[in-house]
């Protein structure tokens, strides 16, 4: 937590109001959380036509079903019964693990809704980075002042996606991602190791140094909270 603080307040990013609670008792394969915005927030990926800003409310992290690409993040209702967004991410990196799921936010101007960033999983050094569709990454930058993560993947679907085999899916692993700065200017995102680590001691190297690259230039604020009991 002391790196998160210390890089954030190089950046200048200011404190967020939103609030989140999370349940940490997951399964560990597709990662399942469950998370209760108490304000709306902004998400990225594919999502539902109207879902593309969530309102307060609890709600279910978890990866989709695939043993080829441990990045495609599925978020659904409290039920379970619906998928709001299919969103697209990269792997982003952290030098100690927490027992607590810490989610991170683009600080927005007032009257927007927070824009979700990143979020790492309890125990786990290695997380995910969002990824925004081309034109709302744009936005997001111009409001921030920061890079947001882009590539060019449709905004939203009539019909939620609940295959890792499904066509929208396919085309998000084999997009390309860039960091939109405010400018418009797109600078590529480093590929990621094919080998994640197991223990904060085992970071490679490259891992690393990408990590805290990407930590500093997004500035990202993570907020953890205990888990609901």
């Amino acid at each position: 937590m002391k790196l998160f603080k210390a890089l954030t307040g190089m950046c200048g990013v200011l404190l967020m109001s939103t609030l989140l609670t999370t349940v940490a008792n997951a399964d560990e394969w597709n990662e399942k959380t469950v998370v209760t915005f108490s304000g709306p927030v902004e998400i990225p990926g594919v999502h539902l036509a109207g879902m593309g800003v969530l309102p307060a409310g609890t709600y279910v992290f978890k990866l989709l079903d695939s043993d080829s690409d441990r990045h495609i993040v599925q978020i659904f209702n409290k039920e379970e019964t619906k998928v709001y967004a299919t969103i697209l991410a990269i792997p982003n990196y952290r030098l100690k693990a927490t027992g607590k799921t810490v989610i991170t936010f683009s600080e927005r101007p007032a009257g927007q809704p927070e824009a979700l960033r990143a979020w790492f999983y309890p125990g786990m050094n290695s997380g995910q980075e969002f990824v925004y569709p081309k034109a709302k990454a744009m936005q997001i930058a111009q409001e921030t002042n920061m890079p947001v993560l882009a590539a060019d993947i449709p905004a939203e679907s009539t019909e939620p996606i609940k295959s890792a085999t499904e066509p929208t899916v396919v085309a998000m692993k084999q997009s390309t991602v860039v960091a939109v700065k405010p400018t418009g200017e797109e600078t590529p995102v480093p590929a990621a190791p094919t080998t994640l680590p197991s223990t904060g001691s085992q970071l490679p190297t490259v891992a690393l140094v990408g990590g805290l690259a990407l930590l500093a230039a997004f500035g990202l604020k993570a907020f953890e909270r205990a888990p609901a009991k």
